[in-house]
């Protein structure tokens, strides 16, 4: 066991855990936080996805040693019920979610992927978000919301 410290959401927290143990475990068990979902466990499809510094990273196959002294975003640190990222305001407009368990991933990475490239074309948003999932089939509504937002965040 070790104690590991890192932000999450802009608050200093740590957890006394093996270092090994998937950072996503101490998000939801030891921290309590109800995203990021675990979903195929191998990083594979995305409803893990937390942005580290800034990147999206599937916090089911990262340690959580990878994160001490680190900053750890979820959807819950992205924006706030009362002044939502445009991507969340955008996802509403657009009626997205279905059954909602992997608005985490998606939401996360397009933010991060337009933060760098702000008037990306459909391809290379499609290219950035094309390792993640939505087990709803909703991909078309949801490159309507990145595109909407993207529009509004211009």
């Amino acid at each position: 066991m070790a104690k590991v410290s890192f932000a999450v959401d802009g608050k200093a927290v740590s957890v006394d855990v093996d270092p090994n143990m998937p950072l996503l475990y101490a998000l939801r068990d030891d921290l309590k936080m109800n995203a990021p979902h675990f979903g195929c466990g191998e990083g594979q499809c995305g409803a893990c996805t937390v942005l580290l510094d800034g990147e999206p990273t599937r916090s089911c196959v990262l340690p959580v040693s990878a994160a001490k002294g680190r900053k750890v975003t979820t959807i819950y640190g992205l924006g706030t019920p009362k002044k939502p990222h445009p991507l969340q305001t955008a996802y509403v407009q657009e009626q997205v979610p279905q059954c909602g368990y992997c608005v985490s991933g998606w939401l996360l990475t397009a933010a991060a992927f337009l933060k760098k490239k702000p008037a990306a074309g459909d391809s290379e948003l499609r290219e950035a978000l094309s390792g993640l999932k939505c087990r709803c089939g909703t991909h078309v509504s949801i490159m309507r919301a990145v595109k909407r937002a993207q529009k509004q965040m211009a």
